[in-house]
């Protein structure tokens, strides 16, 4: 019962925090191409993939007390920030699940901007298609983005990083 609310448990209580919405979709989503097992679907969208899944997932958190949902207003937005309660600890310490190592993964993805995970992650969502078909469909639906080779190539080498990562 709640097995994948757990998993998403054990990713908090391996993070301090995780500030920002589309940040935390992005590191779910690119440890779960990585071999992690998280179960959420996922749907392209207009800031790569996303899922409703997780989105759900993270509000019944909040809602049953084992997340906490800090709200700061920015300049023309809302930036969340997603902590693991005592609850949810607690709740943790009972659940059997399995536990991967996380933390290279998130110190990994931690010292990269939510802009470049934004492009990692619809790499990988576009991975069953040739390279160069891959870097035409990023330069096409993130054209808005403005992103540069040299960031290509740079996500290119995260993501060999990111899949050799234990």
């Amino acid at each position: 019962m709640l097995e994948n609310h757990a998993k998403l448990m054990h990713f908090f209580d391996s993070c301090d925090e995780v500030v920002g919405r589309k940040r935390l979709q992005k590191m779910v989503y690119i440890m779960k191409k990585c071999g992690i097992r998280f179960e959420e679907r996922y749907e392209f969208h207009f800031y790569g993939p996303y899922s409703e899944e997780l989105t759900l997932r993270i509000e019944e958190m909040c809602n049953l007390g084992f997340l906490s949902e800090a709200m700061e207003e920015k300049k023309n937005y809302y930036q969340y920030r997603y902590q693991l309660t005592e609850a949810g600890a607690d709740f943790l310490s009972h659940a059997e699940i399995d536990r991967p190592v996380l933390d290279n993964y998130i110190d990994a993805m931690n010292g990269k901007s939510s802009r470049f995970l934004e492009l990692v992650s619809t790499m990988l969502f576009f991975e069953h298609l040739p390279k160069e078909e891959i870097e035409e469909k990023v330069y096409t639906v993130k054209s808005k983005q403005n992103y540069k080779q040299e960031e290509v190539e740079e996500a290119w080498t995260f993501i060999e990083e990111m899949r050799y990562v234990s």
